[in-house]
């Protein structure tokens, strides 16, 4: 019965998801389900199947709590559409939740135009991201990312012909409409991303060529791609369950750079997502990327990015008006996030975490936040989700509005009250 309930979290129906979730709730509420053992873990960046990712905003509350975490927050690229379902389904399992959304902005219109910031695959472009959405504002975001989102599918199209360039030698060919679409929730408001596009190629690799050491050869031998020996490994593994998310992952680490195009018109400038972020009650984070080196995901080569340039980036985030700076304890060395937490100390700005979940092989835990060093990162989740529940009865009561920078100039004091506020509803 167990298994049935859970399969339900990935109908392609959201009623029949939190259907499911309600059926596991009163589950662990007549303690027929344990209630797993946490270390107050939490985690404020899962992708679900409105951007890409396995999970649907369902199945991620209910793995997140099955792994221990005591806080969630749902993050998916340029839409805000999983973020109702998300929080029922959170607040049926007794899960505190944050909602964000994801997004790239130009930054031509400030001293970082020209620079390779922390996207792997354009300069001039950044990745930004709005924390803890006030609930009545999802409507404006969502129709904020219409637009662009439209813009976006052209140039997905656009990428998947030159794709198919490089694919026709070697027998494949995708179709847009049929193999890369219904991969995405686009018709539910969700976005389309490069790794739908990588995805549907693995799936089509995988259909022609099988699995396992041929694939992986070939894939080196005519395809030109260098595969870490980490991917190299994975891909040998006829028996890997992860296999096509571990092929998604080596494409995306050496083909991009093959068939991208520069986003441009479906990108808004940071000017107006940071206006948005004033107007709506949302925390606007820079998701600081570092220099990489061995990527921990195995999808990112070694690349340099902000590291060389840090004062002058935060210089520019405070003039531009972030409120955060969002990082993630297992993608950096401690040096590297030493100097981080350094500079939002000295530029007062919000430090959270959250791990980039989008594939089935990542824990929903990150072990490395567990040092005693990132503490002040579970006092920031709780905050977050205390803005959110303030912001939601009013965005003049949010984390960053006017009336509340007058009563807790202290970013610690500010911290401290929106923890409580969390904490007093969930405890």
């Amino acid at each position: 019965m167990y298994d049935d309930i859970v399969s339900k979290l990935d109908s392609a129906d959201a009623a029949e998801r939190l259907g499911a979730a309600a059926e596991l709730a009163e589950l662990v509420r007549s303690g027929k389900i344990d209630v797993p053992r946490t270390a107050g873990d939490v985690n404020n960046h899962v992708h679900t199947i409105y951007s890409f990712s396995p999970y649907t905003p369902s199945s991620a509350i209910w793995n997140g709590f099955k792994a221990g975490l005591s806080t969630i927050g749902i993050m998916d690229h340029d839409s805000v559409s999983g973020a109702k379902e998300f929080i029922e389904a959170a607040s049926m399992i007794g899960i505190a939740s944050t909602v964000g959304a994801e997004t790239r902005v130009k930054m031509d219109s400030t001293p970082l135009k020209g620079r390779r910031i922390n996207n792997p695959d354009q300069d001039s472009v950044a990745y930004v991201a709005l924390h803890g959405i006030p609930h009545t504002q999802l409507d404006k975001i969502r129709d904020f990312f219409t637009p662009y989102s439209a813009k976006r599918i052209e140039r997905d199209r656009k990428m998947l012909a030159n794709i198919n360039s490089i694919m026709r030698p070697h027998g494949i060919t995708l179709d847009f409409d049929k193999d890369v679409l219904p991969l995405s929730e686009y018709k539910e408001g969700g976005s389309v991303t490069e790794r739908h596009l990588l995805f549907a190629l693995s799936k089509k690799l995988v259909e022609k060529f099988g699995k396992g050491p041929a694939l992986a050869e070939l894939l080196e031998r005519d395809i030109k791609l260098e595969l870490s020996s980490k991917n190299r490994q994975r891909l040998e593994q006829t028996d890997n369950p992860y296999y096509e998310y571990d092929l998604l992952g080596a494409l995306k680490s050496g083909m991009v750079a093959d068939f991208y195009i520069d986003a441009d018109e479906e990108c808004p400038d940071v000017s107006q997502v940071a206006e948005l972020a004033r107007q709506t009650g949302a925390i606007l984070a820079y998701a600081y990327l570092g220099d990489v080196t061995d990527s921990v995901t195995g999808d990112k080569k070694a690349q340099k990015f902000e590291d060389d340039y840090l004062d002058l980036m935060f210089e520019t985030l405070k003039k531009t008006g972030f409120n955060a700076v969002t990082y993630m304890p297992s993608r950096n060395t401690l040096q590297q996030l030493r100097r981080v937490r350094s500079k939002c100390d000295e530029y007062g700005l919000f430090q959270i975490s959250g791990e980039d979940i989008n594939s089935p092989r990542q824990s929903f835990i990150c072990m490395a936040q567990r040092e005693p060093e990132f503490s002040n990162l579970y006092d920031a989740a709780w905050a977050l989700i205390g803005h959110e529940i303030a912001a939601t009865e009013d965005i003049q009561n949010g984390f960053c509005a006017d009336r509340t920078v007058r009563a807790y100039p202290a970013l610690s004091d500010r911290i401290e009250h929106f923890k409580n506020i969390a904490l007093d509803k969930y405890h």
